[in-house]
């Protein structure tokens, strides 16, 4: 087994593709794999790496693949229905797990396997991109920075910068699905974009509205904070549209609409070209107060999230592969801390 060796699962996929194209920069050696033989075989050919073809629900082949890596990064979305085939295998071979998810569900089903994790010895890091490394960690600085702390509020925004094909892909499944909080320690549903307001990100003044981010579920992993709210970047005129939404969720949630919007992302482009993807930045702010109304605030300047989810995914999996990591399930700031973000190139924080 190479010491630089793992397995990179959805390779063919667009951050799955940049993730091994960025790989080398790392000392990385990823072993790519999918379940589509000619997107994989050629991306193979073309980065000279070795390459496995199989599906996760077959569960031999899995296993087989497993048992020949530390670590698997799992780049296959939607998660909700990749996820749980990968990490039962992961537990089997004591194989370490890493993903690049974004879905609350996803993360909140994930920690159910803490113990048989620990028992394995094991670490399983689900959230090892833009969803939600930056995130994730502001929160835990922002907790150590004032730790009684009742409240947290993080906010995203990109400057330039799409979608990839897969994102896309996540979204239209969640097609009139509800947001979500944490209120009190507990994830309450409610409409997307209930709350809206303007956030100085420091090169920008942006308004943002409320969503379902990963640190929903994440950042109470972290910081234990019990009431915690996440925002992106959106038009003012996209805000107030989405306050007659609830009209229509019966309808965006039934298959021909989903499959419809499906149908025309398999349309599009797989993402943003390198180009458009080297001028985007992401900004990232992040915000608490205690019970007698003082208040701490952190801001990122960082690559798009995209560029970052590749370096942050390939750094951790360096880590883990030189013996650097926690048994259990993890966020990234429980596994690395607080500065694991700033060893990501063209990473800026500011604390206010």
């Amino acid at each position: 087994m190479n010491s630089t060796s793992f397995l990179l699962y959805g390779a063919n996929g667009y951050t799955g593709e940049l993730i091994a194209r960025h790989a080398q920069q790392y000392d990385l050696h990823p072993i790519l794999a999918g379940r589509r033989k000619e997107p994989i075989e050629q991306l193979a050919k073309k980065l000279d790496l070795q390459y496995l073809v199989f599906d996760l629900n077959d569960t031999d082949a899995l296993i087989k693949a497993l048992q020949e890596v530390k670590v698997v990064l799992h780049a296959a979305g939607p998660f909700q229905h990749t996820a749980k085939q990968m990490i039962e295998a992961c537990l089997k071979t004591k194989t370490h797990y890493l993903d690049i998810t974004g879905e609350i569900a996803v993360f909140e089903m994930i920690k159910q396997y803490d113990e048989p994790a620990k028992k394995a010895g094991i670490m399983l890091l689900p959230g090892a991109g833009f969803d939600v490394v930056p995130t994730d960690c502001i929160a835990f600085q922002l907790k150590k920075i004032m730790p009684d702390a009742i409240d947290l509020q993080l906010a995203f925004a990109t400057l330039g910068g799409a979608p990839s094909h897969g994102t896309a892909t996540t979204m239209a499944e969640n097609l009139g699905e509800s947001s979500a909080v944490r209120k009190d320690g507990k994830i309450i549903r409610q409409p997307l974009g209930k709350k809206g307001m303007w956030v100085d990100f420091g090169i920008k003044k942006l308004f943002v509205m409320s969503i379902p981010w990963g640190d929903i579920s994440t950042a109470y992993t972290s910081t234990g904070i019990r009431d915690i709210t996440t925002y992106i970047g959106v038009s003012r005129k996209t805000f107030k549209l989405l306050k007659f939404q609830w009209l229509f969720n019966w309808l965006l949630r039934t298959n021909f609409i989903k499959k419809y919007f499906k149908k025309k992302i398999d349309q599009r482009s797989a993402g943003p070209s390198d180009e458009q993807r080297s001028k985007a930045k992401s900004l990232v702010w992040g915000h608490v107060k205690n019970n007698i109304g003082q208040t701490a605030t952190i801001r990122l300047v960082t690559p798009d999230g995209y560029t970052l989810t590749a370096y942050s995914a390939l750094l951790i999996t360096q880590k883990i592969l030189q013996g650097n990591f926690k048994v259990g399930y993890q966020t990234p700031a429980t596994a690395y801390g607080e500065d694991l973000v700033l060893e990501i190139p063209n990473v800026n924080r500011e604390i206010l």
